[in-house]
């Protein structure tokens, strides 16, 4: 899975679309934008369609809007 769209955000909570890499289905969730949920949760994601994962290898995450460090 792969963030489509960002819905909405405040904080460093995120509501956004997720798109499967292998089927195309979409899924609307929540995340939180910090390094550790964009470098290893969404890649371990399983797809509700197909429930393939997103190949570690080939993966490019997204960067967070602010610095880890940085309090929001």
């Amino acid at each position: 899975m792969h963030i489509k769209e960002i819905l909405y955000q405040t904080r460093r909570d995120f509501t956004a679309i997720y798109k499967c890499e292998h089927c195309g289905k979409e899924l609307k969730r929540g995340g939180y934008d910090d390094t550790n949920f964009h470098q290893n949760v969404i890649p371990d994601m399983q797809c509700g369609g197909c429930g393939k994962k997103a190949d570690k290898d080939t993966y490019k995450p997204m960067g967070t809007k602010h610095p880890d460090w940085a309090v929001v």
